[in-house]
């Protein structure tokens, strides 16, 4: 088991250390894990902030090692309590804790105890509001992770979810790291899951500009949370059918994503 390979001691999720994961992801930079961390995966990382294990839940990933002997501090007991991963915390660095579990584990195999929902009813219509408050580190991440359990509760498919998922989170930390406030809503109907995020910010003065990967505006603060490699927007992008930003210098930004439900759009290349 990873546990025992890294000595490691259990944060959360003593119940679940039977659980086997697909891949392990090491990486400091969250932006990174949401753009190529791969579902069944466990994240390695010296970043002990909620927001890694937000990110964590929102890459589909089923727990998360923090290096060093790090713990995080200050994580939701709600979420926590919802996100069902399991949080270790080790005392070796990156690298020796990839070495011992490369030693250890020949294929680390499939989660078990995964939700396996049936895809949602023909009909449905769901309407949520939500507000982002800028700024607010703590609860950074809460509006993405109900929007997720909104549509795990429907049925719909665990990709799908994914970037939806995903793709709420980006908008999100966009709203709480360069906005005063947003309002976001959710809406889902039989053919598309749409999600509007609406900000009063300072506004996106080169949209094309904010689209190009590694282009950042991010403050040495927003670095240290992981955020800030300039994969917030070209990840949305990646993630939705469609995708609208309509910004104005001095007063804020849209982001309209949509999402088509199968067979709507079954085309789609995933």
């Amino acid at each position: 088991m990873i546990k025992e390979a890294l000595g490691a001691t259990v944060i959360e999720g003593g119940d679940r250390l039977d659980t086997a994961v697909d891949y392990i992801y090491a990486s400091d930079l969250m932006s990174d894990v949401l753009a190529f961390g791969k579902p069944n995966s466990i994240l390695l990382t010296g970043l002990a902030t909620q927001q890694a294990v937000i990110s964590a839940h929102m890459a589909e990933f089923r727990g998360v090692v923090f290096i060093r002997g790090k713990k995080p501090k200050g994580i939701s007991e709600r979420f926590v309590h919802d996100s069902n991963m399991v949080l270790l915390s080790t005392g070796l660095d990156m690298y020796e804790a990839c070495v011992r579990i490369d030693s250890s584990v020949s294929h680390p195999g499939a989660i078990t105890g995964v939700n396996q929902e049936t895809p949602a009813a023909e009909r449905m219509l769901l309407r949520r509001e939500f507000i982002i408050s800028g700024g607010d580190l703590a609860e950074a991440g809460m509006v993405s992770t109900e929007v997720k359990s909104l549509l795990k509760d429907i049925g719909f498919d665990p990709k799908l979810i994914r970037r939806v998922a995903i793709s709420t989170y980006e908008g999100e930390m966009n709203v709480v790291m360069h906005a005063k406030r947003a309002a976001a809503s959710l809406l889902v109907t039989p053919h598309v899951i749409e999600v509007v995020i609406n900000d009063e910010g300072a506004g996106i003065p080169d949209v094309d500009l904010a689209m190009q990967e590694g282009f950042t505006t991010a403050t040495e603060e927003m670095r240290a949370m992981g955020f800030g490699s300039g994969m917030g927007l070209p990840n949305i992008k990646r993630n939705t059918d469609e995708l609208k930003i309509t910004s104005e210098v001095g007063k804020g930004t849209m982001l309209r994503m949509k999402f088509f439900i199968w067979p709507a759009k079954a085309d789609r290349a995933l």
